[in-house]
Order: structure tokens, then C-alpha cells, then sequence
């Protein structure tokens, strides 16, 4: 199954400070404000929703084709991308902006200072599906993940277009959107991804209601942290898979990604909705573990570990075939 996953693709730069932002505020004068922050140490991380998606699918043997847009600094990102099984060659590279970067600093309070350069991601609105579909020998998937906003309109009506199924995931784009681009990005999907509160963002926005979003999508899967997963259709009762086991906690950043890739994967091998979304559940377990969105490593006696802890033989032994293939 050929699945291009479309939306952005970043690099996190992230500073601690060992003090805390405000006691360098000076009351009186914060309409004036110039600090500089002596940082102690820094982590930079790949990430970028479409790439962290892809770098799950890529893992579990899909093949994925990233669509996005880069800068002429993303050499060493994309040499990590196809050694994780990532098909790059769609990925559009920008002359004049480097890839887009969230730069963000935390205090001892757990207060950030963060700003997001879009950079190249904007030249995503530039990029046209058929070329891709052309280059593969056609799609059977497209996901269309946060990205520029103008791009995520285009892929959803192109995919339209091509007569090629898509998949809605607007996350955190949701609140810049406007309400008609909503209606196009969600409207026909095959599956939609919210969290609870996107849930509820995406009711807001189109002005539907839960009953008509559902008569508009083939299921609708929500996130629910760790309450796990709900998957709903039109006219069917709604299926909760509870969250998988967690040792520890490390980053949260990036897990509703690793679900995704987790569950897409599962479907593309013909397995039901809550079997891929078990699998998901453990891929997002991992990378919270994980001190970034693309740290995790998936190995089939672990992966198998956890989907018996935490759903029992039997639902492991539905996985077993697919494991043992991609893994």
C-alpha cells in the first residue's frame, strides 16, 4: 500500500535555563523589554508532524513518501529519514528558506520563551500530488497532516480530484483555519484524527455537529491521552481501546504522531480498526518513553510485549503475522 503522508516536516531546537524568566522582569518597564538568557544546555530534535509520521510508517515497513517542503539544510534530516525506510524524493527543497524551526527556551518553572519559524513549509502550497502519484505508479493513501494551510486545502481537493483517498488530520492547524477550509479539509475523508479538544475545535469550526461530522467521514478516531483511543462510525456504537503500558515518561511531543503511524500501518496489512489501534497505542507508549518524536526503535519481541500486556494473548496473536513481516 502506498501512503504519501503530506504536511510539515521541522527541526526542534530546545534550551533549558537554570533560573527562572521572571526575575529578569522588571515591573514598570515591560514595554521595553530586552533580554538575553544564558543557557546551559541544547537538544536538537528531528520532528515535523508528516515526518514523524512517516518515520513510524517507515519503521514498520510501509514505504511511506514524504511530501513537504525543506530548506538546503535538511541534508543530514533526510540521510535519517530514508535510513528509517522514508521515501524523500517528494520532498521539495526551497533556495531561498531554511526548514522550518521551533526554538524554544524553559526555565526552572517550567516557563518557555518559544518562537516557530515556518520558513520553507510555506512553499508546501507550491506542491502538487501528481507528480507524486506519477513517480509511484499512484497513491492509496493520502494523509494530510498540519502543514501550510494553503497546501492542506490543495491536497484535500486534489486528492479529490484523483480520485485517491485521503485521511484528515488539521490538529493544531485547526484554530488559524478558516471555518469553509475545515469543512473541505474534513468533509469525504476516510478517516479523520482529533484529540478530545480538536474534537471539540472541528464542531466549532465547521459548525456541524458530532452526528453530521460522522455522516461526512468513514470513522473518526480521538485520542484521548491516556484513556487511549475512541474510533466511531455513522450508525455504529463507538469503540474505546484503552492506552498501552508506559514505563516512564519522557516526552510527550510527537506520540499522537507515532499512534498514527502505528495504526495506518495496521490497516494498510487489512487488519481492523481496533487491532491497528492497539498497535498504535503502543507506538505512542514508545515514543512517550522516548526523549524525542523520532527516538524510539521498534523491536517485534518488545512491540509484542507490550500489546500482551496490556491487551492480552489474543490480541497479540492478531498482530503476530504483521509483526513478523515488518519487524
Amino acid at each position: 500500500m502506498r501512503i504519501a503522508v503530506t504536511g510539515s516536516i521541522a527541526t526542534d531546537h530546545l534550551m533549558t535555563f537554570p533560573g527562572r524568566f521572571t526575575d529578569h522582569l522588571v515591573p514598570g518597564e515591560l514595554a521595553n523589554v530586552s533580554l538575553s538568557f544564558l543557557a546551559d544546555a541544547l537538544e536538537v530534535r528531528r520532528g515535523g508532524a508528516a515526518a514523524n509520521i512517516a518515520y513510524g510508517l517507515g519503521q514498520l515497513g510501509l514505504a511511506p513518501i514524504l511530501v513537504g517542503a525543506v530548506g538546503p539544510d535538511f541534508a543530514d534530516y533526510q540521510v535519517h529519514l530514508k535510513e528509517h525506510g522514508v521515501d524523500t524524493d517528494s520532498v521539495h527543497v526551497s533556495h531561498t528558506a531554511q526548514t522550518a524551526r521551533f526554538v524554544c527556551t524553559t526555565d526552572l518553572a517550567q516557563n518557555q520563551i518559544a518562537t516557530f519559524y515556518a520558513g520553507a513549509m510555506a512553499e508546501a502550497r507550491t506542491l502538487s500530488l501528481a507528480p507524486v502519484a506519477d513517480r509511484t505508479g499512484g497513491l492509496d493513501l493520502v494523509l494530510v497532516s498540519p502543514n501550510d494551510p494553503e497546501a492542506m486545502v490543495r491536497h484535500t481537493e486534489e486528492c479529490r480530484e484523483l480520485g485517491v483517498p485521503f485521511a484528515a488530520d488539521p490538529s493544531q492547524q485547526l484554530a488559524r483555519l478558516e471555518p469553509a477550509a475545515v469543512r473541505d479539509l474534513v468533509a469525504g475523508a476516510q478517516r479523520l484524527f482529533t484529540n478530545a479538544y480538536e474534537a471539540a475545535l472541528v464542531q466549532e469550526r465547521t459548525g456541524w455537529t458530532h452526528r453530521q461530522i460522522l455522516d461526512r467521514v468513514g470513522s473518526w478516531v480521538t485520542t484521548l491521552g491516556a484513556d487511549g483511543v475512541r474510533i466511531e462510525r455513522a450508525g455504529e456504537p463507538a469503540v474505546t481501546i484503552p492506552a498501552a503500558p508506559v514505563r516512564e515518561e519522557a516526552d510527550p511531543t510527537g506520540v499522537g504522531d507515532a499512534f498514527r503511524a502505528g495504526f495506518l500501518a495496521a490497516l494498510a496489512h487489512g487488519l481492523p480498526e481496533p487491532a491497528a489501534a492497539r498497535l498504535g497505542c503502543v507506538l505512542a507508549g514508545l515514543a512517550l518513553e522516548a526523549p524525542g518524536p523520532q527516538e524510539y526503535v521498534l523491536d517485534r519481541t518488545a512491540v509484542t510485549a507490550r500489546l500482551t500486556e496490556g491487551y492480552g494473548e489474543p490480541a497479540a496473536a492478531v498482530l503476530a503475522p504483521f509483526l513478523e513481516a515488518a519487524l
